[in-house]
């Protein structure tokens, strides 16, 4: 939110009108409670053992909270199973979580959003178009965490609302709504920006991450088996991955840094609105 709204605090996610869901792939999303439906129940399975487990894990989790939070580690174990079972019931849209870190996240259960699933499947194919495309229906299956098949179907529902595009990758779609918006010049992009591990702009899966990072070799820097590093953004390009450790913030740029765009990146990492720290953020450059 911060590399995107100016004035972003270190408490503006938690505003009435956001709400944090485990979303695509169940990892942990920040999205308009507007949105629900579209972030879960879009990912809602098809077939009728996978329905089943969802509905039947989140009528288990509501009955045992009745109406309480708990931590998603005490829920499970009270429950008799992994913890991290619960998440099979976040795509019937009742579940809401608060981030407390890795393994530590709170969990409630809310009535259920008034949406057809396959109408919010739709729409969640949208909003994967208008934010990550140009993109295929293979790429955006990936992303969401559903089968092929039904990445597939959703695309060819759309149909109409759709155009085909090539891509130094290959043919791709985009909505074709979105068409004047990438005809149009783009705005000068910032001298600076820190985006955070999984951040939506890099989110992308197979070939469509040549796009943002040519070099192979650097690829699996940004990409890594565990857990994702932050990228470096300088006038819209990956230029690095940075981590933190509290107060410290370890930046590794991917080329020689010109003094103005080190500068930006140490006055970037200085407005950072972490809620965990209360001093100035240290920069320190690795290598």
């Amino acid at each position: 939110m911060h590399a995107r709204v100016s004035g972003t605090r270190p408490d503006t996610w938690e505003d009435p009108a956001l709400i944090q869901v485990w979303g695509p792939r169940f990892s942990a999303y920040v999205v308009a409670a507007d949105d629900r439906a579209v972030f879960t129940l879009g990912r809602l399975p098809d077939d009728a053992a996978g329905r089943r487990r969802a509905q039947e894990t989140a009528d288990r989790l509501e009955t045992f909270l009745a109406g309480r939070r708990l931590s998603y580690a005490e829920a499970g174990h009270a429950l008799g199973q992994h913890p991290n079972a619960l998440r099979y019931a976040a795509p019937t849209g009742r579940v809401l979580i608060r981030w407390e870190g890795a393994r530590r996240p709170t969990i409630w259960t809310v009535p259920a959003p008034e949406m057809d699933p396959g109408e919010a499947r739709l729409e969640l194919a949208r909003r994967y178009l208008h934010v990550l495309g140009p993109a295929t229906a293979e790429s955006f299956a990936r992303w969401a965490g559903i089968p092929a098949a039904r990445g597939r179907a959703a695309f060819a529902e759309l149909g109409p609302s759709l155009l085909p595009v090539s891509t130094p990758v290959g043919d791709a779609w985009i909505l074709a709504a979105d068409e004047p918006a990438l005809r149009t010049p783009a705005a000068p992009p910032a001298p600076a920006r820190l985006l955070p591990s999984g951040d939506a702009y890099w989110l992308l899966q197979g070939r469509d991450r040549e796009l943002l990072v040519p070099d192979a070799a650097r690829r699996p820097q940004l990409w890594t088996p565990r857990v994702w590093p932050g990228a470096v953004l300088i006038r819209g390009e990956i230029a690095g991955i940075w981590r933190r450790d509290a107060a410290n913030v370890t930046i590794e740029a991917w080329r020689q840094l010109s003094p103005a765009e080190r500068e930006a990146v140490e006055a970037e990492a200085a407005t950072l609105p972490l809620p965990d720290v209360h001093g100035r953020i240290r920069v320190r450059w690795a290598g």
